[in-house]
């Protein structure tokens, strides 16, 4: 395992594996209801832009003023690396955590982060185990189609209530795109923009009042919120106990995202044939 460690005084940024249960345990992975849970944390120095271009420009009117000529291109391009090497030890650091869940039943991977930061979890993953091949998950029809469906008929599959926001856009590319929050979906401002083209490429969702998020046409989920009554099932754990709250938490929310997932691939016609 490619284990944290914290950012040298001439390191730009550090990621690596660490303990879901705080900075004082030792265990690297949570077991549990057939699922594992790992976290990852990044250090990013901050060096902003116009800090290190300051920087530069006092170091090269010092050595001109020394030296009583102006400095040649190279020479100050050849400047910003010792810049940056005196500037780091100063920086302040950004921190952030991605956790990743493995659903040992379905072989899927879950990840709360971007796409980037998502691919940036998978690729330290792979360097950890030597290999993993994945693939994004796909449903046999384009998820774009199977939403504008929904939006055009007013209604989602059962288990499923469409929200007030989505976004349209057109298939061609300066056909422009449409964004609408708090807004009913069946208007006739929405069926103006499906009469001229647009699909529906991200839409809001209810899964059964228990879970809404907004789905977006490459199947990724954003906005997630579970519902009140969920969170309180574990309210009456101390918080201070973080071993059984991390582990109820755990517990409930791969139950409830796997159910969800398993849901939504039935419901935009099932999972594609690799």
């Amino acid at each position: 395992m490619i284990l944290f460690t914290p950012c040298g005084s001439q390191d730009m940024a550090k990621f690596g594996f660490v303990s879901p249960f705080g900075d004082n345990s030792e265990v690297i992975a949570m077991h549990g209801n057939g699922f594992i849970l790992v976290e990852a944390k990044r250090e990013t120095k901050i060096l902003p832009p116009p800090v290190i271009q300051r920087a530069i420009q006092e170091k090269i009117e010092k050595l001109e003023q020394e030296q009583a000529r102006k400095l040649k291109k190279t020479e100050k391009d050849s400047l910003k690396d010792e810049v940056l090497h005196s500037l780091l030890p100063r920086a302040f650091s950004k921190f952030s955590v991605i956790q990743a869940i493995y659903d040992g039943s379905t072989k899927r991977i879950y990840i709360n982060a971007s796409s980037r930061q998502a691919e940036d979890m998978l690729a330290l993953m792979r360097k950890s185990l030597g290999s993993l091949p994945v693939v994004p998950l796909s449903v046999e029809n384009p998820i774009e189609l199977t939403l504008t469906d929904w939006v055009r008929d007013g209604s989602a599959p059962q288990g499923f209530q469409m929200g007030d926001a989505a976004e349209l856009k057109a298939v061609l590319e300066d056909g422009g795109i449409a964004r609408v929050k708090k807004q009913d979906l069946g208007s006739d401002e929405i069926s103006t923009h499906l009469e001229a083209g647009k699909l529906v490429t991200k839409l809001a969702l209810d899964w059964q009042n228990r879970i809404k998020f907004t789905l977006d046409h490459n199947f990724s989920l954003t906005s997630v919120k579970f519902a009140d009554e969920l969170l309180e099932q574990n309210s009456d754990i101390d918080s201070e106990d973080v071993a059984q709250r991390l582990d109820a938490d755990f517990f409930l929310l791969t139950s409830e995202i796997s159910c969800l997932v398993d849901a939504l691939v039935n419901a935009l016609g099932g999972e594609a044939k690799q």
